[in-house]
């Protein structure tokens, strides 16, 4: 490990593909609309490839500021000539994992689509076993060449996705996700990462693998060379791949050798590392609070007198309120509701007022942790054990005091409902304690049916999902 790394806190993963990165410039989008319409620009202005690795993709989604559907934007960026390529997850043959959000997995349907709305997309499918998910999202435009810039989040462009900070009313609903922009050498490991995939892709020589067919979705180049320094901001990009998924042990420039052959868990080394370095604050956003291990090393930090907030969906994910009915799974649940007795801790869901005593759910699909205004990580990964060990998940993680503080003062706004400069104004221990003390205010207000003091209301963890 280089010695700049060794001096950060939280410690970096260290049993990993890819080192941290010095010198990347990097840039949070929050909610769906700036996001997407952010990822639109970059298409646009893109000169020679636009690479997307996508775990969900609605053949009627539309980007921002346009009628064209996703495949049609990418139909004509290859039209202009960009090597234009998608990894898709093909899902195994039982119910979606998320309810409501359907992969687009090459089936009859979603090859006529194809034929007649995007015949010069470049297409892989890639499926894990067990059912497990090919969970990462990725957006990758220029690979290798000087422009090159990647996208890394939980975003996946479905239908419900296209909400923005306000949360103003929309038909489909909202959610809010984090998507992190990256430019600097940390891109050239999204490159490597990508290319391992598509080249490894699992249904790569099945007859219906790959469109319009394996030859013309043929392999590509591992990276050669590191991408040019673009700002100051150190950036390690972390993994989950399951064992025996991916075979070319090639490292990505500069990196070292990594046997990947036998799988990465290095999202959760790394979440594990910053709670466990937590000093003063930790705040995490997630689908999913559902590691034995995560909640463990949340207790140790609370017990040494962390102030923790955790930002959920209200409505539990369905596995997740199943679990509670299995008597095997009650150790865990037990220990989950301790994490309630301890004064800072704070588990939190968001919600609109709509007037007339009616509440919307904002659904939290993104993957953000934050540990003492030092360090944050922006992925796909859940706090959940397949996440940790069997899906393929994505994330970066980034040290730079700064720019983290600014994220947490932006999320922080975005809850509470504060203007900028207000979230500015407050010390960091200050804000975590006002965010507590606003969702205990909220959940009040909304057993009074009242208007809410921002998004945020408390939960009680003994009876989340139940």
């Amino acid at each position: 490990m280089p010695p700049s790394a060794r001096k950060l806190s939280p410690p970096p993963a260290a049993r990993a593909s890819y080192p941290v990165r010095p010198g990347n410039a990097v840039r949070a989008w929050i909610d769906g609309t700036p996001t997407l319409t952010r990822l639109s620009r970059a298409l646009d202005a893109a000169e020679h490839s636009a690479w997307l690795c996508l775990a969900h993709a609605s053949r009627d989604a539309v980007l921002p500021g346009g009628s064209d559907t996703l495949f049609e934007r990418l139909e004509r960026a290859a039209a202009r000539g960009l090597d234009m390529r998608v990894l898709c997850w093909r899902e195994p043959r039982e119910p979606e994992l998320e309810p409501g959000v359907r992969p687009f997995s090459g089936d009859v349907a979603d090859r006529e689509f194809l034929r007649s709305r995007a015949p010069h997309v470049r297409i892989r499918w890639d499926r894990l076993a067990d059912g497990f998910c090919q969970h990462q999202k990725l957006w990758l435009f220029d690979a290798g060449e000087a422009g090159e810039r990647a996208f890394v989040g939980g975003l996946s462009p479905v239908a419900g996705r296209l909400s923005e900070p306000g949360y103003a009313p929309r038909v489909d609903g909202n959610s809010h996700d984090l998507v992190l922009e990256l430019e600097g050498p940390a891109a050239t490991d999204a490159h490597h990462n990508f290319v391992q995939r598509w080249n490894e892709a699992s249904e790569r020589e099945a007859r219906d693998g790959c469109w319009p067919d394996a030859a013309t979705a043929g392999p590509l180049r591992l990276p050669v060379f590191v991408t040019r320094p673009r700002g100051e901001v150190p950036v390690q990009l972390t993994r989950t791949l399951p064992p025996k998924m991916l075979r070319d042990d090639t490292p990505a420039p500069g990196a070292k050798p990594f046997a990947v052959s036998g799988g990465e868990q290095s999202a959760l080394e790394q979440i594990v590392s910053a709670v466990a370095s937590a000093e003063r604050t930790l705040y995490v956003e997630n689908q999913a609070i559902a590691s034995p291990i995560v909640v463990e090393e949340l207790r140790r930090a609370l017990a040494r007198g962390v102030r923790v907030v955790y930002l959920v969906p209200g409505a539990a994910h369905p596995a997740f309120a199943a679990a509670r009915r299995d008597p095997r799974a009650a150790p865990f649940f037990e220990q989950l509701a301790a994490l309630g007795d301890h004064e800072h801790f704070t588990l939190a869901a968001l919600c609109a007022h709509r007037g007339d005593g009616r509440y919307e759910d904002i659904a939290v699909h993104a993957m953000v942790a934050i540990a003492d205004d030092l360090w944050a990580a922006v992925g796909s990964t859940n706090v959940a054990e397949r996440s940790f060990r069997h899906d393929t998940e994505l994330n970066a993680s980034f040290w730079h005091p700064d720019t983290v503080r600014a994220l947490r003062r932006s999320l922080f706004a975005n809850a509470l409902g504060l203007a900028p400069e207000r979230a500015e104004a407050l010390g960091e221990v200050e804000a975590f304690d006002l965010y507590r003390a606003t969702a205990g205010a909220n959940l009040d207000r909304r057993a009074l049916w009242e208007p809410l003091a921002g998004f945020v209301y408390a939960i009680d963890p003994a009876q989340y999902g139940a």
